[in-house]
C-alpha cells in the first residue's frame, strides 16, 4: 500500500524523539521535509540509518509541492516520512496531507505524533501549563493579524496562559509588542512570563520578565514565549501555574 507518515521529531533533540517517530524515519525510503527539518534528521539520526534514503527538501510557503512530492513518491512503492518539528499536528504538516491525499485515494497518511514547543518549552521553565491554555501562532503568513488579533485578546479576557509560537521574524519584528499591548488590555502588567530559545538544540536558553518587560524583548522564530495567567507566579526560580489542588484540600 502506497504510504506517507507524517513524523512530528519533537524539538530538535534526539532524546526528545519518540521511539515510534525514530523507528519510523528509520523504515522509510524517501524523507521529505522543510529543509531545516531534514538537516535536524542528518543530525540526529546516525549514518547507518541513513543510508540509501532519498531527501525531498522545499523551503517555506511550498508546503503543498513538497506535500505532491512526497505523494509521487509513494506512488512508485515508496514509504515516505514527512517530518515536522515538534508534533506533526499542531503548525506541521499533518493537515495539509490529509487534506491534499483526496488526489492520492490509493494512499494511507498516518500520523506520528511528536513533543510541540509548548510542552518541551513549558517544561524548561517549570509548570506554566498545568492549567487551561491557549496556542497561538504569531505568523501571519496564513491567518491574518486581525484574526490574530482577536484570538489573542480572547485568550486574554478569558485569563487563558498563552503560549505563543513564531513570537517575532525580520519582517515582523514588533508582532510580539503589538501582542503584548492586546493582552495587556486585559493582564496586569506583572503577569509572570517566560521565554525559551532554542528549545532541546544547542544554545538553549531561558529566561522570565514580566508582561509589560515582555513588549522589549528579543526573539526570533526559534523562541517560544509563555504568558501566564493571573495566578502564575515564580517559585524557587521556576514559573508555575496553580492548578488549585491545594485550595480543595484545605476547603475538606
Amino acid at each position: 500500500m502506497e504510504k506517507v507518515y507524517a513524523v512530528g521529531m519533537g524539538p530538535g533533540n534526539g532524546d526528545q524523539m519518540t521511539a515510534e517517530a525514530r523507528e519510523v524515519i528509520v523504515s522509510c525510503d524517501v524523507i521529505a521535509g522543510y529543509t531545516v527539518y531534514v538537516d535536524l534528521v542528518r543530525k540526529v539520526l546516525k549514518e547507518r540509518e541513513l543510508e540509501g534514503k532519498e531527501f525531498i527538501t522545499t523551503p517555506m510557503t511550498q508546503e503543498v509541492k513538497r506535500c505532491r512530492l512526497a505523494f509521487e513518491q509513494a506512488q512508485k512503492g515508496k514509504k515516505v516520512a514527512m517530518v515536522c518539528s515538534g508534533d506533526a499536528g499542531v503548525y506541521g504538516m499533518a493537515g495539509l496531507l490529509l487534506e491534499i491525499s483526496g488526489d492520492y485515494p490509493e494512499a494511507e497518511v498516518e500520523v506520528v505524533p511528536g513533543i510541540t514547543a509548548a510542552l518541551s518549552g513549558a517544561a524548561v521553565l517549570g509548570a506554566p501549563l498545568i492549567h487551561d491554555f491557549a496556542v497561538i501562532s504569531l505568523s501571519d503568513l496564513l491567518t491574518s493579524w486581525e484574526k490574530i488579533g482577536k484570538r489573542l485578546h480572547a485568550a486574554a479576557e478569558a485569563d487563558f496562559c498563552i503560549c505563543l509560537y513564531n513570537p517575532s521574524s525580520r519582517k515582523r519584528h514588533d508582532y510580539l509588542k503589538k501582542a503584548c499591548g492586546i493582552m495587556l488590555e486585559s493582564k496586569a502588567g506583572d503577569t509572570v512570563c517566560g521565554i525559551v530559545r532554542n528549545i532541546g538544540r544547542e544554545g538553549e536558553g531561558c529566561a522570565f520578565c514580566t508582561l509589560e518587560e515582555l513588549k522589549d524583548a528579543e526573539t526570533d522564530m526559534f523562541t517560544t514565549v509563555f504568558i501566564g495567567n493571573s495566578q502564575t507566579r515564580m517559585v524557587n526560580g521556576r514559573m508555575v501555574t496553580p492548578r488549585g489542588y491545594r485550595n480543595d484540600r484545605e476547603q475538606e
